[in-house]
This record gives C-alpha cells, structure tokens and sequence, in this order.
C-alpha cells in the first residue's frame, strides 16, 4: 500500500515536471496576452454581481384600486415608462390585474400618480384597445408620467385629447380635475371631453354585449345630465355630443304617448331635442292638437325661432303670458299634418377612438320629423313676437332697476293676469264689495290695497286704470278721458264694466249727458253738498235716458257721486259751454231750471246760481224767474224778492212729466257735440321694443336653407331619398340646396359641410367647426 502510493505521488510529479516544462517553452508575448484576458474576465464578472444587487429608482407613477366600501386591496407599483435599462433586463411583467384597461365602477375610487379620484366611472390600465383600432383616448395610464403640479382652468389639450398622448402638465390637471368632482364651472372643457370619452365608450361599446355595462347607463345618464348643467350652457359643441349619447341611452325605449308626459327642462341647441321631436311626431301620428306647454317648449327649444330680450330677462312671465295668448289664439291647440321624412337618430361619436365602429341609430317607425315643416313655426315666431311685445315696457323697467320686479310701477306693467296672487285677491275682494252697483274709497286706499308705497306717476295712474278695466271693473273720475288725476286724499268710485265696452265715452249723446249733470251738481252744490232731493232726481233722469248704452248710464252714475261731494266748477263748464249755439245753450237753461225745482223748493241760493248759469249760457238774467216758474206750470210767477222769502211746491203730477221729457233735453244736447271737442283717451308715447337676441341664420344662409342645414346636422349621412324628402318639405330643390349650402359652408369655413352624392354625407371637420 505504501509503495503504491510513493509510486502515484512520483507520477504526479512527473506530470508537473512535463507540465512545468511545457509552460516554460511559452513565449513571454502569449503569457501577456492570458494575463489581459483574465483581468477582462474578472473585471467583467464583478460589473454583473453589482448589476444584480444594487438598488432599483423610484416609479413616478403608482395605482391603487380601492372599492369605497372595502379595503385590503394592495399597491401596484411599476417602473416608470422611460429610463436607460441594462441590455439584457427584462422588465417584469405587470399583475393581470392590471394589465388591460378596466372600467372602474362609480361606487369606487382610484389612485393614480398620489391623487385620489372618487367616483369611478373611469378607465384605468396599461392597454385597451379603441374600436378605431388605435389606443383608448380615455385610458389613463399609470405608465404615463405626471407633472408634480398643474391648473385644470387652463387649456392645454388639442381638439380631440388623449390621455396617452398629452403633455404630464395636462395629466396632472386632468387628474386634479376628476379628484375635484368633475363638476367645477372653470375647467377647460377639453379634460371634460376626455372624461366623456369614456362615457361613451362604456354605452356604445361596452352595453351593446356586456350586461354589467348595460347596469351602468342608468348612472352615466345621470353623470352626463349633471355635466351639461355645467358645461353646457358655455359649449355648444359639448352641448350637442352630451345630449346625443344621452338620447341614445334614454331612447332607446319610450311611450307610445310621449306627448302626455312632464316636459323636462331643455337647453336651447343647434337642433330641437330628440324628446320633443318624438312628442311632436305623436302629435301628428295621433292626430291631436298641441297642447299650450308642448307648443311652449317647441318654441323654447326650436334654434329657428328668434327671440327677443322679455323672452330671456322675464322668462317667467313670458311663460305664462306664452300660454294664455296660445289658448286665446288657438283654443285647445293647433293641429300638424303628418310629413313624409320620418324621425331617425342616428349617433355621431365625440370619441376619435370611436370612428369606425358601427353605425348607432334609432328608428322610431312611422313617427314623422315635424321640424322640417316651416308653417307650425312661423305661428310660433308670431305667437313669441307678440308676447315678446306686450312685456317690452316691464322688461325695460326691470333691466333698469331689478328691485322694481314686483313693485306697482313693475305690476303696471304687467297684464293683470300675471299680477301676484296676493294683489289679484284684493282685486277680487274689490269686485265682491262693489257687486253691481259701486264702491267709493279714496285713491290711496285703492293705491294701499295694491301694495303701493309711494304716490304713482300720471302715466302710472292710467296704467292702473286700464288694468283695472282689464278686470272688468270701470274707475270715476274718467282719466283716460280726460279727467285729472285724483290726489291721494280724494274719493274715487268703483263700479262694474263690460270688457272692451269703451267706445260710446266718445258718443256726441254721452258727452252731451255728462255735461248736463256737470251743470246740474254746479247750480245745485250749497252747504258743501248737493241735495238728496236733486241726487234723486238726476238720478232718475240718468235711468230714463235710454238712448244711451248701459255701459255710459253705469259710468254718469258713478261719476254723479264724485260730483255730489265735488261738482265741477262754473268756470270749467263755461270752457265747454262758449261753444254752442244760441239753441243749444236754451235747452240746457231749460233742464236746469227743472232740475231746480225738481224738489218742490227753490232756495235763494239756487236762484242765484241760476243767475251765474244763465250769464254764461248768455241768456238775461231776468228769465230765470220765468223759467223756473214756466218749469212749475200751473204755478204763478214770482219776483225775485218773492223768491228769497218763500219757496213753492210742484205738482208730483208735473214733475213726472218733465221727466220725460229729459230724455228730449238729453238728446238735443247731444247735437252741440258732432265736432267732438273732448279729450279722448289718454295717449301713451309710442316705445320702441327692446333689443331683439338677434340670431342670424347658419352660415350667413336665409330662414329655410338655415332650417334644412339644421335637419342635416341631425344625422352623420342621409339617403338621398330621405334628404329628397326632407328638401321637398322645405320647399327647396336638393341639389341646389346643398349647393348653396356648400358655397356658404366654404365662404365662412373654408371647407364643404357635405360630402359624396348617396348616401350624403356631413363633414365631420365642418360640424365641429359649427358646433364650437
């Protein structure tokens, strides 16, 4: 055993020997050549040990899907999208988690980039594949790097956005902007857009085979509603995206009776709603009458009917106003005739990543598109119109000075019938007191009942008078004929009036009555008062003058009560009286002395008031006592002295006689008026109407090629059939219609708004410049 091994040990060493021997035969140049290749390799091997343990950077992006109702969902963090990588590292792949874009629910919230996003309704991942083809525009990826710090209110995405391809500025804002709550009136509506993309993509897309989607749309309809509250009104463009896709998911199904239902609120657009055209189409399918609210709606919503200033500032009023003007014009409603162009929607996508994908459309039967008709809605501009015109003068007053809104000055106006609750009850309260006779009250307290609170202008008061005749209710003294304004102290009387039953104050007959009693009460007023004695009798007198409208004989009888408190002095009767003919001036000297002894007593008083009137009907002084007693026949005449010391008594017999001839008196009277000297009513100043909202046509083009532009922004492309039909309604020829259309198209936007012969299609680079 020793010996074998003493002999394997001298082997070895033999072998080194012959080794040794053999690397010593080396040239010195290779020895040098090995030693530069070991050093590479050791240099090498420590490089890669360094490579597989140092420390990884930070991501510049995280994100953490966390239900709002559950936690202990974990972290993801990924490296960020950029950067120099070893060659030969392979980069881990992402959970599957997370690996394609998901909808995230709007019961949940997100984190990406450290922001917080509550709410959902979201796509959120590293791919998802658009339906163009290309990537989601509303994906955001967690991938994608985001600025430390930016500001929503300022524009920094082009036209059509995507998340992918924007700057890390505009990420940021458009991040901070969903943490806020989407709902901030500032925000550029570009992040509106982008967020809306996502909407869209999650009814076209994912609803039409997903039934989870399709549990979504309720939500989203909602979203969309509340987003055009606030970004409708200042984008026109979003306007008309939001209200489509919110067509397509609302109608999707709809009553057979849409017509019958509430009306929602609209805001005014290119085109009339989807809701209102389908109500309308009922209408005429039906073949029933339009009713007041729909007819108000369609000319609220219609962009073809122009509206003015009262529309817009007294959107109240002119509501109401709209209403009782249509039933007054058109009883129940007028009627639409049931057209051939058929209703038919059909979706325009906002979303570029939604180019390509099948044509959304929806077909409502044999329910016709009763826009493309042009006679309903000239009776709507003219219905606007002459409401817009009756509120002009309330309009003005309130644009000057809003606190007047519901003061006197503003309710005068108004017609009565959009007066206040409140204020129409006291009216109506006036009404019961008065019955069918009169009330008398002072004008302050009709002023107070109304709510006045300080004493009205002339002009007011006649406004106040005409309202109240508008009320049926007639007011002495007659200023819109003439009569002063009363003080706010002096008595006014109230009676009851026909409506519109005005004309016979100008009547040579009435003017000739009113006269007589003015005269009457002056010769009879003594001790602060006209007798009951002769109040009786003018009375009667006023009751036997048939041949006057019962409408005049209300109003001498009201107006007889101003005059027993306060006639109308000789001097003003005088101004009327110089006018008349000898003949004329008799008779009314006649009636006078009648009336003076209409009582049974003349007193000395009335005597030489008589006196007065003789003298200024230019008759002799002397003839009164003649009068008075040819007046009283059968009784002899009497002096003068005669008269201050006693009084005399007529016959009951003879008095009834002379009132019947007062209707004689009454009517030759009436001929010192043919040329009528009397005021006639009140005029007011002629306004001019407020600033109309001035709405020019579509591309500069007239009424009925801007009405045919607005029927072919309502789909994407048309069959020529269809468009034939829609032109024909229109009264326009097609071909030059759109060939007019397409000249004005190039003039003001520098490209053709149709595009192919059939189908015709609409430019989509046109109809967003028209929509912005």
């Amino acid at each position: 055993m020793a010996r074998r091994k003493s002999g394997g040990g001298m082997a070895l060493g033999i072998v080194a020997l012959v080794a040794f021997c053999s690397l010593a035969s080396i040239p010195k140049d290779i020895w040098v050549g090995i030693g530069v290749i070991a050093a590479l390799g050791f240099i090498g091997y420590v490089l890669f040990r360094i490579g597989k343990s140092g420390n990884t950077s930070t991501p510049e992006a995280t994100l953490s899907i966390t239900p709002l109702l559950a936690s202990g969902d974990s972290i993801c963090v990924h490296e960020p999208e950029s950067g120099i990588r070893p060659s030969g590292y392979r980069i881990p792949t992402a959970p599957n988690k997370y690996s394609a874009g998901k909808w995230i629910p709007a019961s949940h919230s997100v984190e990406v980039a450290g922001v917080r996003i509550p709410g959902g309704m979201i796509y959120v991942g590293y791919s998802l594949r658009a339906a163009s083809g290309a990537d989601e525009p509303c994906l955001i990826d967690p991938d994608k790097s985001v600025a430390a710090r930016s500001d929503f209110t300022v524009k920094q995405t082009p036209y059509w956005p995507s998340y992918s391809q924007i700057t890390p500025s505009a990420r940021r804002a458009y991040l901070n902007w969903l943490a806020d709550g989407r709902r901030n009136p500032n925000a550029d509506i570009g992040y509106v857009f982008l967020f809306f993309y996502g909407l869209e993509r999650r009814a076209i897309v994912d609803a039409s085979n997903d039934k989870t989607a399709e549990l979504d749309l309720p939500a989203i309809a909602k979203e969309i509603r509340e987003l055009l509250e606030v970004y409708g009104p200042t984008s026109r463009s979003f306007r008309n995206y939001a209200s489509n896709l919110l067509n397509i998911i609302e109608f999707a199904n709809y009553p057979s009776k849409l017509y019958a239902e509430p009306i929602p609120l609209f805001t005014r657009g290119y085109e009339l709603p989807l809701h209102l055209r389908i109500a309308l189409g009922q209408v005429a399918t039906d073949g029933v009458a339009v009713a007041p609210r729909l007819a108000l709606a369609w000319a609220r919503g219609a962009p073809e009917i122009g509206f003015r200033t009262p529309a817009t500032r007294c959107a109240e009023e002119f509501d109401k106003l709209f209403v009782e003007r249509y039933l007054q014009t058109y009883g129940n409603g007028f009627m639409l005739p049931k057209n051939k162009t058929k209703l038919k929607l059909v979706y325009n996508p906002a979303s570029a990543g939604l180019w390509g994908t099948p044509e959304v459309e929806i077909t409502f039967g044999d329910v016709p598109d009763v826009t493309v008709l042009t006679g309903p809605q000239k009776k709507l501009q003219s219905l606007v119109d002459a409401v817009c015109k009756e509120l002009d003068a309330y309009s003005r007053l309130v644009g000057k000075n809003p606190d007047l809104r519901a003061s006197l000055e503003g309710l005068l106006q108004l017609p009565v019938s959009l007066w206040p609750e409140g204020v129409q009850k006291a009216f109506q309260e006036l009404k019961a007191r008065m019955g069918s006779g009169t009330v008398m009250l002072s004008f302050q307290e009709l002023l107070s009942s109304l709510g006045a609170t300080a004493f009205p202008t002339k002009e007011k008061v006649l406004s106040l008078v005409r309202a109240l005749e508008s009320l049926n209710i007639g007011m002495e003294p007659d200023v819109l004929f003439g009569a002063k304004s009363p003080k706010p102290e002096e008595k006014v009387v109230l009676f009851a009036i026909d409506q519109g039953a005005s004309s016979y104050r100008k009547t040579p007959e009435y003017q000739a009555a009113l006269l007589t009693i003015e005269i009457s009460c002056a010769v009879s007023y003594a001790n602060g008062q006209v007798p009951e004695a002769k109040l009786s009798y003018l009375r009667s007198q006023i009751g036997l003058w048939t041949h006057l409208e019962p409408e005049g004989l209300r109003r001498l009888s009201a107006y007889l009560r101003i005059l027993a408190d306060k006639p109308v002095s000789l001097a003003v009767c005088k101004r009327k009286l110089e006018p008349l003919a000898p003949s004329a001036k008799e008779t009314i000297a006649t009636f006078v002395a009648k009336l003076v002894g209409s009582d049974g007593a003349v007193s000395r008083d009335e005597i030489q008031m008589l006196e007065k009137v003789y003298n200024i009907l230019g008759i002799e002084q002397k003839q009164v006592f003649s009068d008075v007693h040819s007046a009283a026949a059968g009784i002899s005449p009497v002096s003068r002295e005669d008269a201050e010391q006693t009084a005399f008594t007529l016959d009951t017999a003879r008095i009834a006689a002379l009132q019947k001839d007062s209707e004689r008196v009454s009517t030759l009277l009436s001929n010192i008026f043919k040329e009528d000297h009397t005021l006639g009513p009140a005029s007011v100043a002629e306004t001019e109407p407020e600033e109309a909202v001035v709405e020019t046509g579509l591309l500069g083009l007239d009424d009925s090629h801007t009405a045919f532009v607005r029927v072919l922004l309502s789909r994407p492309q048309w069959s020529r059939e269809d468009l034939l039909n829609a032109a024909s309604e229109l009264d326009l020829m097609l071909d030059g219609a759109l060939e007019q259309i397409n000249e004005a198209s190039f003039e003001y936007l520098d490209i053709a708004l149709t595009e192919y012969d059939d189908p015709i299609k609409i430019n989509r680079e046109a109809l967003e410049k028209i929509e912005t």
